[in-house]
């Protein structure tokens, strides 16, 4: 699905309301990377204008995520001298750290879309925050690298151009609602947010307030929509109504039902317990695992989910401010985090601020869509911006 969400600032100074949304099928992306351009232009402009014509104006810029398998992170380690006569370590040595560190991963055929510093040393002791004013001769930084395949983020840029929308910034989709879902608490005891999409499940997880690893994996809830279809011999779109409890299917047994669902979300939950044995926090995560999604609303998510990690789980349940009431849609919860983050977002290029826009304070976002801007020297100002940002 393609989902826009416009969001307009509410006036009492609470979070941005919904003035208008809509989700338009798309049959032109597998996994969350483009396979068909034309079918992607096509769901994109109808979902565009849907908006459109609910708020009575155009829509020319928007701040997406980006989605998909083949989102990844990876840690590096770099290192600078202090450049300064009195040896005070300074932002250009902090910046010529973190470069130095993106230097030694492998960058093959994928690009950045984000970095985070997540550990400073000066001198071989490590500093609890920002080492800027502090006197050393030798700075090492740990960053934390997400990247995404090079080729998805041109072919979403085409998508974008001739749908004539600029993109002002994007977000990684598994990083998109962490702040409107995670509680302070959570990120520093230690929590994982789970999404469990049609095509993928995304697993991020924070401690210590910093996100720590993030990876995508290429199953989802329309695999059990597939079981569910083939076990009972019913069409996909009967199959989905059962898997959501919105029909019964009365000629078998609940039972039946339940194997069938449980087997495959037991796939889904071991695969992220592999993953957490990985980076050495499966059972270890005190704060446990918040569940997302349109996998989500499936009855029995909780119960494999808490057998599967052995950890607290708990399903979120988030009522969307809207113009005319609550929107309870929770499909629509991604683009609107990032319709109405708190921070602007992350500039492709200082050629394409967003001030001035003639759409005024509305904010845009398409959730399973990134685009690289057009303009400027991409990526790199962008992670340059980022920087930026992280260092005052």
């Amino acid at each position: 699905m393609t989902r826009v969400v416009a969001c307009v600032d509410d006036s009492a100074g609470g979070l941005p309301k919904i003035a208008a949304s809509s989700s338009v099928e798309n049959t032109g992306m597998r996994h969350g990377y483009i396979t068909n351009r034309d079918e992607v232009a096509l769901s994109l402009r109808h979902a565009l204008q849907e908006v459109e014509k609910e708020l009575g104006t155009k829509i020319k810029t928007a701040a997406i995520a980006i989605g998909g398998v083949g989102i990844s992170s990876e840690y590096a380690i770099g290192n600078s001298i202090s450049t300064r006569a009195d040896g005070i370590i300074s932002k250009f040595d902090i910046e010529k750290a973190i470069q130095d560190a993106e230097g030694h991963i492998d960058l093959k055929n994928k690009t950045i879309l984000q970095a985070f510093p997540v550990m400073f040393k000066v001198d071989g002791k490590e500093i609890p925050a920002r080492p800027e004013g502090i006197a050393g001769s030798k700075l090492e930084v740990k960053t934390l690298f997400i990247t995404c395949y090079q080729q998805h983020l041109d072919d979403l840029l085409a998508v974008a151009q001739e749908c004539g929308v600029r993109i002002t910034g994007f977000t990684p989709t598994p990083l998109a609602t962490q702040k409107l879902l995670l509680t302070d608490l959570q990120r520093n005891f230690g929590c994982t947010l789970i999404d469990i999409g049609a095509e993928t499940v995304s697993v991020s997880v924070f401690e210590n307030n910093d996100l720590t690893s993030l990876f995508v994996f290429g199953i989802g809830s329309l695999d059990i929509t597939k079981d569910i279809a083939l076990g009972l011999r019913v069409t996909p779109e009967e199959a989905e109504s059962i898997k959501l409890g919105t029909v019964s299917f009365q000629n078998t047994p609940k039972k039946k039902l339940d194997e069938i669902i449980e087997a495959r979300l037991s796939d889904i939950f071991e695969l992220v317990d592999k993953y957490f044995r990985k980076i050495g926090r499966s059972g270890l995560l005190p704060a446990g695992a918040i569940i997302i999604g349109g996998g989500s609303r499936m009855q029995l998510v909780e119960t494999v989910a808490k057998n599967m990690l052995r950890t607290p789980v708990k399903v979120a349940h988030v009522d969307l401010p809207g113009t005319k009431g609550p929107v309870k849609d929770n499909r629509l919860l991604v683009a609107y985090s990032i319709a109405t983050s708190n921070e602007e977002p992350q500039q492709s290029s200082t050629k394409n601020s967003n001030k001035g826009s003639t759409t005024g304070s509305i904010r845009r976002s398409l959730s399973h869509l990134t685009i690289k801007s057009p303009e400027g020297d991409g990526i790199i100002d962008s992670i340059k911006a980022f920087f930026k940002q992280l260092i005052p």
